[in-house]
């Protein structure tokens, strides 16, 4: 309508939640707004050589490519779309009170964005401030790694890591490397090392068969709206018989050991409650591990927005993938661990729902029973992988919990004991696990397993980080005073400074 200035939609997160996200909010009247913290778009899924060193055949270390460059090229030509690269979102205020809203679409209140851009590691990033009519957070996951001796050692590298090393540099993590942990994860992993020219010695699931297969192959008539996934598990399995590789279920490695760096790992058979079975145990000459045994959500700002978040501690949403917080969308692996596909399907569900589009017709519909069809699988990687309590047994005293603070699982027990509470925020506080520069992200689920504090269901728990990532003294000492005015959303116009590629 003329006149009637678009609804403003700010998307954070640029993997394929993201991309979808903002790109079918911008087919739905929309003017877009698209934060990511690192300086090219494809997120941890589509992470890929930059433009001044691009590769010959790309396509072959990621699925789904075309769908890639179907995305970035839309959003690239798209008029109403900004993409402002290397901009980290380091914390979120909700707005309230009318006199503090700055944007004349958002008169009940809503969130505001600071933004820092920049060089993560740079000072003098510049500040900027976000008001948006609508929200979609797309800030994805990752790894989450339950620790065993030695796994503080140079050479011990999360899974992610590994594929991140091997797809955006094409650097190998090792010359013969042991994949372990769970999930459908391991196998890209492994398939992007051996393609880097690393000798992938092995790939151990901590799951047994008989867990596997009541995941997976239950009501298995769900599974018809998977056929892509059967492909691409086809492709993977392929790989790994071509390169000699065993993949070995009901295993896992439960030490690593070395003089300064990894020089061989300890990998044992566990039972059905992954606790190794005594007297299976064997040593494997190995430079690096990669492991991973599922992931963790990036909750800071959905929790800093308040959203509602399940038992198991992802955000809730519904059928429009709509938080609890008004204006607030979330989609991808926030929602649920459940994959690329789930991320594209619900981020253009909740990219149309937030440009106030209809989900009942066209694209939207088909991206609903796309959705829709993926949650079943979400949940099947959960039965099949989820972590069991068993793994505690392959700990020791002196194994690390808390990498940062260099935090013992022995000294967890002592506080636990000394204390009497096995309540996370009390153990922390006395015993210094998840109180580092990581600020509990790579350790604080695992306190919390060890502590068997599940918390309040729905409570933020240690995703509560009012500071979402490291800031600058500086950064903070030149931001605007609060008496500043605030620039509104419809104010900012940020032109792309990185390669959209």
């Amino acid at each position: 309508m003329s006149g009637v200035s678009a609804k403003h939609v700010v998307v954070v997160g640029a993997g394929p939640a993201g991309l979808a996200a903002a790109r079918a909010a911008a087919d739905a009247g929309a003017r877009v707004t698209v934060l990511d913290a690192a300086d090219v778009l494809g997120g941890q899924y589509w992470r890929h050589l930059p433009a001044e060193r691009p590769a010959g055949r790309e396509h072959l270390l990621h699925h789904n490519w075309d769908t890639y460059r179907a995305l970035v090229d839309a959003l690239r030509a798209h008029p109403a779309v900004t993409v402002v690269p290397t901009a980290q979102v380091w914390s979120l205020e909700q707005v309230s009170s009318p006199e503090e809203v700055s944007s004349p679409g958002r008169p009940d209140g809503g969130v505001r964005l600071n933004v820092l851009v920049g060089e993560p590691d740079g000072a003098g990033r510049a500040a900027r401030t976000f008001e948006p009519d609508a929200l979609v957070l797309a800030t994805g996951a990752h790894d989450q790694t339950l620790p065993f001796p030695g796994w503080q050692l140079p050479g011990v590298y999360s899974a992610g890591a590994a594929q991140a090393l091997a797809k955006g540099e094409r650097v190998a993590v090792g010359r013969r490397v042991v994949v372990a942990g769970a999930g459908p994860f391991l196998l890209p992993v492994a398939s992007s090392l051996l393609r880097t020219g690393a000798t992938v010695l092995g790939v151990h699931e901590a799951s047994r068969t008989g867990s596997l297969a009541r995941g997976w192959l239950d009501r298995p008539w769900e599974l018809a709206g998977a056929v892509g996934k059967a492909g691409e598990l086809a492709g993977y399995v392929g790989e790994l018989v071509r390169h000699r590789v065993p993949w070995r279920p009901g295993e896992a490695v439960v030490a690593a050991h070395g003089d300064g760096q990894v020089e061989a790992v300890t990998i044992a058979r566990l039972d059905a409650r992954w606790a190794p079975v005594p007297g299976t145990e064997r040593q494997v000459e190995a430079d690096a591990v990669a492991v991973s045994h599922g992931f963790t959500p990036r909750l800071e700002l959905a929790v800093a927005a308040g959203c509602a978040l399940t038992p198991n501690r992802f955000v809730v949403v519904d059928d429009a993938q709509a938080t609890s917080v008004p204006g607030v969308w979330a989609a991808g692996e926030i929602t649920g661990i459940g994959g690329a596909d789930a991320a594209l399907a619900e981020g253009a569900v909740a990219g149309t729902a937030a440009a106030g589009g209809d989900l009942g017709s066209g694209a939207a519909a088909h991206a609903v029973r796309a959705r829709d069809r993926a949650r079943a699988f979400a949940a099947r990687i959960e039965a099949a992988h989820g972590i069991r309590g068993g793994w505690v047994r392959w700990l020791r005293d002196d194994t690390v919990v808390c990498r940062c603070e260099e935090t013992t699982y022995g000294r967890v027990r002592e506080v636990v004991e000394l204390t009497a509470s096995r309540e996370t925020r009390s153990v922390k506080l006395t015993s210094r696990a998840g109180l580092g520069p990581c600020q509990a992200r790579m350790c604080g689920r695992t306190l919390q397993e060890l502590l068997d504090d599940g918390g309040s269901d729905g409570a933020p728990g240690v995703d509560r980080r009012p500071v979402v990532v490291p800031v600058r003294l500086g950064d903070l000492a030149a931001l605007p005073s609060p008496s500043t005015s605030r620039p509104t959303a419809t104010s900012h116009s940020i032109a792309t400074t990185g390669d959209l590629t």
